[in-house]
This record gives C-alpha cells, sequence and structure tokens, in this order.
C-alpha cells in the first residue's frame, strides 16, 4: 500500500515564536519582584515575605490549575489554551500597572497571571506534536524552554533598572503592555493544525485525557521521570530562590549574587540550544538527561563552597546549562514515553512535580539553616545527593524507540516537502 506524505511547512517556526514570546512575558511577569524584593517591601510597607509570596502564588497556582490546564490543551487543543494563559497574563498584567499601588490589588493581579502560567507552559509538546517532525521535537521544546529562560534573564536584569529610572507603576505598566501585544500576536498568528501532519498518522493517535492519565501513572519509565523531575525542578526552585542567603555567610554581595542567578539563566539559555538539538540529532533522549544530571552535581557542589567570584560564577553558569538543558529534553521524552496520552498531560504532571518540590525545597531550606549565620550548606548537601539519587533513577529509563520508528515510516514515504 503506497505511503501518503508527510508535509513539514516553515510555518511552525512563527507558531514556535509566537509561543515564545508569550512563555517569556508570563516569566518575565512571575520574576519582577524577585530582584527587587527589598525596595519592593519599602514601596509598599509590607514584609520582604509578603513580597516572596508575588512569586511563591505562580507555584502554589500551578499546584491548583495544572490538570484542569492539561484537560483544556488536550480537549480544545493548545491554540485556545495557551490564548486563555496569554490573555490572562496580558489582562491581569495590565492590570498591574493600572493599580501598581496597591498592593493587595496587585497581588490579585499577579494571581491572575499565575493562573495563566500551567496553560501556557504545559502546551510546549503539543506545539511540538501539532507542527515538528519527532527529529525536531526536542529541539522545538528546548526553545520554547529557552523563552522561559529568556523572559527570567529579562526580568533580573532590566526590572532593577526600570524600577529605578521609570519608576515602580511606570515597570509595571511597560511590563503589561508586552504582555497584552505578546497574547494579541498569539492569537492572530496561531494555528492548531498544519493542512497535513508532519508524521505518520498512527504516530499521534490519542487517547482521552483522564484515560491517558490512568495509562501513564502505571507506566514506570514514566514515574521514574516525575521522580527526577521532582529532584530537579525542586533544586533550580529553590538555589534561584535562596541564592543570596546561600552565598551571604562566604562574603559575597548581593550584586555577586545577582550575577550568579544570571549566569544559571545564560547558561540555561545556552544549554536549551545545544543539548536538545543534539538529542535530536542522535535520536537519543535519555543519555542527554544523564549527561544534564551529571554536570549539575559539580556545578551545585561549586555554588555550596565557592569562596571566590570565578568558582561560583564558573559553577552558577554549569547548573544552568546542565539543570535547566535536561528538562526539555525529559518533557519530549515524557510525551514519547507516555503516548497514547496527551501531550499537555504528560508535560503538565511534570511541571506539576516541579512545582510542588520547589516549594517543599524551599520551606525547607529554610527551616534548615545551619549556625549564627543561618548556613545552607546542609541543605545544599542534601539535594546534591538526591541529585545523584536521581542520576541513578534515569540510569534505568529505556528509549522509548518512537524517533527510530518514526523516521522509518518516513523514509518508506514517497516524498517529504518542507
Amino acid at each position: 500500500m503506497e505511503q501518503s506524505a508527510y508535509k513539514i511547512y516553515g510555518y511552525r517556526w512563527l507558531i514556535l515564536v509566537v509561543f515564545m514570546l508569550v512563555a517569556a512575558f508570563n516569566q518575565l511577569v512571575w520574576i519582577t519582584f524577585a530582584p527587587i524584593t527589598e525596595a519592593s517591601a519599602a514601596y509598599y510597607h509590607v514584609s520582604q515575605l509578603d513580597i516572596g509570596l508575588l512569586s511563591m502564588s505562580f507555584m502554589i497556582a500551578f499546584l491548583v490549575f495544572s490538570i484542569p490546564a492539561s484537560w483544556v490543551i488536550d480537549t480544545y487543543g493548545f491554540r485556545v489554551a495557551v490564548g486563555i494563559g496569554a490573555g490572562l497574563t496580558g489582562i491581569f498584567g495590565l492590570m498591574r500597572g493600572l493599580v501598581s499601588t496597591n498592593f493587595t490589588l496587585v497581588m490579585i493581579a499577579q494571581i491572575g497571571t499565575a493562573v495563566g502560567q500551567p496553560f501556557i507552559l504545559n502546551a510546549v509538546t503539543k506545539i511540538a506534536a501539532r507542527w515538528f517532525p519527532i527529529e525536531e521535537r526536542a529541539t522545538a521544546s528546548g526553545l520554547g524552554s529557552l523563552a522561559m529562560y529568556l523572559g527570567i534573564l529579562a526580568g533580573l536584569a532590566l526590572t532593577p533598572a526600570l524600577a529605578l529610572g521609570a519608576g515602580f507603576s511606570n515597570m509595571l505598566l511597560y511590563y503589561g503592555i508586552g504582555s497584552l501585544v505578546a497574547a494579541i500576536l498569539f492569537i492572530i498568528f496561531a494555528r492548531e493544525h498544519p493542512a497535513t501532519p508532519p508524521g505518520p498518522a498512527e504516530l499521534e493517535e490519542r487517547a482521552l485525557m483522564f484515560d491517558g492519565l490512568k495509562q501513564i501513572l502505571k507506566n514506570k519509565n514514566f514515574i521514574l521521570l516525575m521522580s527526577v523531575f521532582f529532584i530537579g525542578l525542586g533544586v533550580f526552585n529553590s538555589v534561584t530562590t535562596w541564592i543570596e542567603d546561600i552565598i551571604s555567610p562566604r562574603g559575597f554581595t548581593a550584586t555577586q549574587a545577582g550575577t550568579a542567578g544570571g549566569l544559571m539563566i545564560v547558561g540555561g539559555i545556552i544549554g536549551a540550544v545545544i543539548l536538545p538539538t543534539l538529542s535530536d540529532k542522535y535520536r537519543k533522549r535519555v543519555p542527554f538527561i544523564l549527561i544534564g544530571l551529571a554536570g549539575t552535581i559539580p556545578g551545585l557542589l561549586g555554588i555550596t563552597y565557592a569562596t571566590t567570584s570565578t568558582l561560583l560564577y564558573s559553577a552558577s553558569f554549569a547548573l544552568g546549562f546542565f539543570l535547566l538543558s535536561a528538562g526539555p529534553i525529559g518533557f519530549q521524552y515524557g510525551a514519547e514515553i507516555g503516548r497514547p496520552t496527551p501531550e499537555g498531560t504528560s508535560n503538565g504532571l511534570l511541571f506539576l512535580m516541579g512545582n510542588a518540590s520547589g516549594i517543599v525545597f524551599i520551606f525547607a531550606m529554610d527551616a534548615f539553616r545551619f549556625g549564627p549565620e543561618g548556613s545552607m550548606t546542609p541543605s545544599l548537601l542534601v539535594m546534591t545527593g538526591l541529585v545523584v539519587l536521581s542520576f541513578f533513577l534515569a540510569m534505568r529509563l529505556r528509549e522509548s524507540g518512537l524517533v527510530g520508528k518514526a523516521e522509518a515510516q518516513t523514509e518508506r514515504a514517497p516524498e517529504v516537502s518542507k
């Protein structure tokens, strides 16, 4: 029987770009107050913990809305779901600027944008599956993650300067306008499906969400992957949250802490381009997840014990490069081994694990400070041990074989046009 041709459209890159813009602004809104916590507390006459709750609201909202968001993605498609998330980010992001002097209203607006986050982030592998051939999907997921890291980096870099130069109100207003523009661009240009699929139709079969959820939670490889994500994202969220407190007992300044945090994100940006691309090139997922976890260990130990800025900055870059680049590969691997569970469901579960662990790790590190200076070294050593554990758990993962199967079927097709 003659195989049908699969057409790969250049429009897929525009779809990815408008998604990346939405994801970047959502993460910028999330991180807004982190680099100006002390100044924000003084501006609003509240405690620094209250300012911290503005960022923490995103993690809490994710726990509540991740599964509903995945249901929307898998039932109505990514265009509807990301449109909802983008709309919430744009509308409530703009609201922050318009009510910027009232902390209570700013908190309500922040929660509104937080609700939008899972509708955006959970969709990245769905977009990859809809528009990209299997051999490009880790790259597409990597670029989607890259946008998140760029949004965080922009927030860390721009917020202090804008708050000082333009004022709090204008800074929040600028971010809100940008978020709304990104939402409008996504709604205009996003399309749910290409005219013809990017690969063999039988590789795209999907179960209903709740049936898929039952199946995937019985999948040994996926359970192992969830454990790896619980540890990995928990480490990242807690280290970025407490970076100043981690290094200040060793004499580092707040400026150096900001530089270290920025280098973590820069490392993640570079890694999110390199490792997922190599994963697609060599048609393997598990070895690159292992490389990411192995490289995380010396990076985390360097941050734990660094006494010079050179070592601190090198370790921060390495931690970001390896840990953050493993994320998009893991998301794509989860989508492959989870079949026929829909991509929104598998992606949402992994993000859910990461946000749950982030809350646990953040509060645990604060609770187990050691000595008069509040050292977090014991907590960091425990986390290093957990990363070692996650490496051994990842060694038990098995390749899905989906990439090879898709490649073989595509080769039998009479023509592949781009």
